[in-house]
């Protein structure tokens, strides 16, 4: 939570800390109902006056760790070698799709019975090409708390992203702006958590009058921004919609 302000978190927006796992935080005034399907909403969590609201994703790096590991076995494996070659490949040409499940699903609706699974692989498919379906399921799986916020009422206009993949990936980045179809920027300071727990402290201290004050004055700003391109936003729906049907037929299969 702190690391949300730290990230300059503000209504309409969603902070994405994303690292091995994620931690989505929204703020949002008064709310008359309780949002199902997340993992907490309590009111004055991280602004006081408003409701914070938290969500996440069981696997995010952990997902492109583990199939460094996989692929690595018997050698290093670089992926950053490997990811230069996956922007190379145009989004959907493949017919590799994944779910992003590997340690269960925490948001939406929480389920850790759920597991990773790899669809549409042949004796032609390579290593960038499910590397590539691997990125694009955690995204997918980031879509998918964006459109679970906004189906309750929870309006997001822009994603902040801090935390290691978001400096360490900009094709992470750019896919997630393409597939939420909406700006994405990333936090200039590394440790928002450190920075939020110092504008909180400020404002105890009584240097500012408000938590929004503080953000405002000691905040570092954002070092990069991601565009949706509006000639792939279609494309990342379509997959995004594929992604939500293999997730049901998984799901309705997993006791």
């Amino acid at each position: 939570h702190f690391g949300a302000v730290g990230a300059q978190i503000q209504a309409n927006s969603l902070v994405k800390v994303c690292g091995t796992s994620t931690c989505d935080i929204a703020v949002a005034p008064a709310i008359d109902k309780c949002i199902p399907g997340i993992c907490g909403q309590v009111d004055g969590s991280v602004i006081p006056g408003m409701v914070g609201l938290e969500a996440g994703q069981s696997a995010f790096g952990d997902v492109y760790a583990w199939f460094k590991r996989l692929l690595g076995y018997v050698g290093e494996l670089n992926l950053p070698v490997i990811e230069k070659e996956v922007a190379t490949i145009p989004p959907g040409s493949t017919g590799v799709s994944a779910l992003d499940w590997f340690n269960g699903r925490r948001t939406p609706y929480a389920n850790q019975k759920l597991t990773g699974a790899i669809f549409g692989m042949n004796l032609g498919t390579t290593a960038p090409m499910v590397y590539r379906a691997l990125l694009e399921s955690t995204v997918f799986g980031a879509r998918a708390i964006v459109d679970h916020f906004r189906s309750n009422g929870i309006q997001i206009n822009k994603v902040i992203m801090t935390g290691g993949i978001s400096r360490k990936s900009p094709l992470v980045m750019q896919m997630c702006a393409d597939t939420f179809n909406l700006p994405v920027v990333v936090a200039a300071c590394d440790q928002t958590c450190a920075l939020g727990s110092a504008m909180f402290g400020a404002v105890a201290a009584g240097r500012y009058a408000k938590v929004e004050d503080a953000m405002n004055a000691m905040g570092a700003g954002f070092d990069a921004e991601y565009l949706p391109n509006p000639e792939l936003v279609p494309v990342y729906e379509k997959m995004f919609q594929k992604y939500l049907e293999y997730g049901k037929m998984v799901e309705k299969e997993t006791l």
